[in-house]
């Protein structure tokens, strides 16, 4: 080979190199984020007797965010909820809910949400996803209403905040149990209002 064709030969090896380098630089903007349970809640409303609200939670929770600041609209979100601590502050009515007419935790341990479109608007977005609940999959789509900046912990943790809500018809997921009232109405209501507040640790 002549000395043209070793130069060219060793800009093609440089140039494939860089490239490579490109490449792997760009997949590393990709991070993900796994969300720190003892930190994080999922609540919800619903009405009972048509006139109040009773409120409740579950206190395990699960899962993750990939995310690539560049492209948020490519944002990944997966999450898992053990139906099993769901706590409302009575211990009857928890018992109740995870009860065949209910949550029948027995057969459905466990909700799931895998999000497959975001949205971003300012601060937030709209999230939409597979939920499912009581063994039924629906497509929802969750407000996010604040993603905070990025900040450390004093233990050297990368960590951000989220805030998102939806609303939800548990008789859309197969929770259909109710009573009638004698002056109208009924006990429960159909309209699930459900509060999410999520702080997220990057992972290595």
């Amino acid at each position: 080979m002549d000395a043209a064709g070793c130069t060219l030969s060793r800009m093609t090896t440089t140039s494939t190199e860089f490239t490579a380098g490109a490449a792997t630089k760009q997949t590393t903007a990709e991070t993900r984020w796994a969300i720190d349970a003892s930190h994080s809640a999922i609540t919800f409303k619903v009405r009972h007797l048509m006139i109040s609200n009773v409120r409740g939670s579950f206190q395990q929770v699960s899962g993750e965010v990939v995310y690539d600041p560049r492209h948020p609209e490519k944002a990944r979100v997966s999450a898992r909820i053990d139906v099993a601590s769901i706590t409302t502050n009575e211990e009857k009515r928890d018992a109740h809910l995870r009860s065949a007419d209910f949550f029948d935790v027995e057969t459905y341990p466990t909700i799931t949400f895998v999000s497959k479109a975001f949205k971003p608007t300012g601060d937030g977005g709209e999230l939409t996803g597979t939920l499912t609940i009581h063994g039924v999959e629906r497509e929802v789509t969750l407000e996010v209403e604040e993603l905070t900046s990025e900040g450390k912990d004093p233990w050297g943790n990368q960590r951000v905040g989220a805030t998102a809500k939806t609303k939800i018809l548990r008789s859309e997921f197969g929770m259909t149990f109710n009573a009638a009232l004698e002056t109208g109405g009924i006990m429960i209501g159909d309209e699930i209002a459900i509060q999410i507040e999520v702080e997220l640790v990057k992972q290595a």
